[in-house]
């Protein structure tokens, strides 16, 4: 079986830009890559951040959905602590029966925000992420056929039997270990958060229990990847989210960033910043070719999920180009067969 790639879409704002203009670019992200042949296009709920516009995900889906035909969208993901399970299930439901068989649920357990934000979803957010495992559970209820969930009474219309996959989100150990003892799919953060990608994809793995959902441990990795025809090109345009990567440890966020020719970073958060970034593939395609190889050997995921921040349109457009050749270079080395 061939490991999929995916992408993992912000709905960045670039500085210039307006966020209609990001959804037109997320429209046309997704479009390509369903023409290449992607497998899904997941979007991420966050607030308060100028730079990403998916805060309201569904609504983004839906939008993306009525624009594309066979891809999968989903979430990558909902921040499940913001929100009432079964107004979940009741929009991912409708998705599902606007768009049947192209709907993914990703759930987070983190805010998606600051304290300010925070306080601004009126929600005792330490009750609502301790809750995160049943609330998950209540959720898979709302979304599975009447035989196999007893009933409490209350119904997901839409939402009920459409068997949404959902998935668990994590960048620590809690969701590894709650995704193998669900029996659920596990995607990990490791495009900002790699530090316990491999104790998470053993864990995972190691306790995963067989469910009516998933018979064996499905685990997607995320990636930056930044092709372009030349190495030098490529590390231009990544010079994107380094500026992205120092404004959040610096706490000087704002829209994505023009590229900057040979971006000098400061000594003093240096390391932090190549801590973060370094699940990163930045090259020409054989460049990229050899950086994904290496991590789909240590780690050897079922899927990959692709993050491609650009600033340049015509560029992210480019790079999915280029990935698409990289995986069927892959695939002919057998790495992703």
């Amino acid at each position: 079986m061939s490991i999929p790639f995916s992408i993992l879409d912000l709905a960045q704002v670039i500085e210039g830009a307006s966020a209609a203009d990001s959804f037109s670019c997320s429209v046309k992200v997704a479009q390509k890559a369903e023409a290449l042949g992607y497998n899904r296009v997941w979007y991420a709920e966050h607030h308060n951040i100028a730079s990403v516009a998916s805060s309201a995900t569904s609504v983004l889906i839906a939008h993306v959905a009525a624009h594309t035909k066979s891809i999968r969208l989903g979430s990558g993901g909902v921040m499940l602590p913001n929100h009432a399970p079964l107004l979940i299930a009741e929009q991912f439901g409708t998705l599902a029966t606007l768009h049947p068989g192209r709907i993914d649920l990703g759930l987070g357990r983190a805010p998606g925000g600051d304290m300010g934000v925070i306080r601004a979803m009126r929600k005792d957010y330490e009750r609502a992420a301790n809750n995160f495992p049943s609330d998950v559970e209540e959720l898979i209820h709302y979304l599975s056929k009447p035989e196999d969930s007893p009933p409490t009474g209350v119904k997901a219309i839409p939402g009920e039997g459409t068997e949404v996959p959902v998935w668990i989100l994590g960048s620590s150990l809690f969701g590894a270990q709650l995704a193998a003892k669900l029996g659920l799919p596990y995607a990990f953060a490791s495009h900002f958060a790699p530090g316990h990608l491999m104790q998470a994809a053993e864990i995972y793995r190691r306790d995963f229990i067989p469910s009516r959902h998933l018979d064996k441990p499905y685990f997607m990795m995320a990636c930056n990847v930044f092709a372009a025809d030349t190495d030098a090109e490529a590390h231009y345009q990544f010079s994107t989210l380094v500026q992205a990567f120092l404004g959040i440890i610096t706490n000087q966020r704002g829209l994505s960033r023009k590229p900057v020719k040979d971006l000098e970073v400061p000594a003093h958060v240096a390391p932090q910043l190549e801590s973060m970034l370094q699940v990163s593939a930045v090259g020409n395609v054989d460049t990229v070719t050899e950086q994904l190889g290496l991590f789909i050997d240590m780690v050897k995921p079922d899927e990959l999920i692709i993050a491609k921040n650009f600033y340049d349109q015509d560029a992210r457009l480019r790079s999915l180009e280029i990935t698409m050749q990289v995986w069927e270079r892959l695939q002919r080395l057998g790495k992703v067969a």
